[in-house]
């Protein structure tokens, strides 16, 4: 071979080497490189997704009242007990009424444990915001609204144990923020903010006056056919020896 036949080879060597980088990478390799910046969009899609899921829940619906004995228009979610009991007690109550706030810390524990657990009593709570006080509706509101998602018993706790508080303030919202989960807040707070469940406290406040109620606590007695009125605070050594002598009775 020649000199000048060897140069050419060369030459031609290296312009193929040249070629050949220059060509586009494997579509295998262009996958590999563009899969991975899809990943976090994904991620960014799903949640994006989720969250307006969530957003998108809807409320649960106003509850369905029931009759028990001789009383209506009863929320179950507002109610304890045994519905065959012999005594039915309903109580029109005030979360900002200090009276109120004594027979609930005072009485309505004992009460539950000795006659509303052992299916003696049915007890039905029913809210009677008085115009006097500045934020007890608002209360009944996110009581009612934490009872129909089954966190009645902590918000009313919590009202009545924070009543000066609140009384002061009026910050109701943050006071059940306190005992709820960040998702049961949430699910409170839309319930107030959509008024649906304002009917059932204007109804309690109809029945009330229906009653002849004009103070808080007010508690009526149904038993033997007979309804027993009573206007005013309760302390549970009164009460257990009244209880008591309606169920002796047959």
């Amino acid at each position: 071979m020649s000199r000048r036949e060897l140069i050419a080879m060369v030459l031609l060597s290296v312009g193929a080497l040249g070629l050949l980088l220059s060509l586009p990478r494997s579509s295998s390799a262009q996958s590999a490189g563009a899969t991975a910046p899809a990943k976090p969009a994904a991620a960014k899609s799903k949640t994006a997704a989720s969250a307006a899921a969530t957003k998108s829940s809807p409320l649960p619906a106003p509850p369905q009242l029931i009759s028990v004995g001789p009383v209506t228009d009863i929320d179950p979610h507002k109610a304890f007990g045994s519905k065959s009991a012999p005594v039915i007690m309903e109580v029109f109550s005030d979360f900002q009424c200090p009276a109120c706030k004594n027979l609930f810390l005072s009485t309505n524990r004992q009460l539950v444990e000795n006659y509303v657990n052992t299916g003696k009593v049915y007890l039905i709570h029913r809210d009677f915001p008085l115009q006097m006080h500045a934020h007890s509706r608002v209360a009944a509101s996110y009581s009612r609204a934490a009872a129909l998602i089954g966190k009645g018993e902590a918000v009313e706790q919590t009202l009545f144990e924070n009543q000066e508080k609140w009384e002061a303030t009026g910050d109701v919202d943050g006071i059940v923020a306190g005992v709820l989960s960040a998702a049961d807040v949430k699910k409170v707070r839309d319930l107030v903010k959509s008024g649906t469940l304002e009917p059932l406290i204007e109804k309690d406040m109809a029945l009330g006056r229906m009653h002849n109620v004009n103070q808080t606590p007010t508690s009526q007695f149904y038993a033997h056919g007979q309804t027993y009125p009573y206007a005013g605070q309760i302390n549970y050594e009164f009460l257990k020896q009244f209880l008591d002598q309606l169920l002796a009775q047959k």
